[in-house]
């Protein structure tokens, strides 16, 4: 999943410490987010987009079907 928050950090000058806190998860949590190792939870997603005041769809980009998804369709 495709995702805004390096950019969105830093238009603030946010570490991931900082953001980290505010949302209550670990440094490693927004990391692993921020590198697409990790896909947050609903509720983490919406504290984000409160946070940032946005949209969950503008933070956040699904990553394009892939070719065994597009058969079953």
């Amino acid at each position: 999943m495709k995702n805004r928050l390096p950019v969105l950090r830093a238009e603030r000058g946010w570490s991931q410490a900082d953001l980290a806190q505010r949302v209550g998860v670990s440094r490693q949590t927004i990391n692993a987010i921020e590198n697409s190792r990790y896909d947050p939870s609903l509720p983490l997603a919406f504290s984000l987009a409160r946070l940032f005041e946005r949209t969950i769809e503008a933070i956040f980009e699904p990553d394009p079907p892939s070719t065994t998804e597009k058969a079953r369709t």
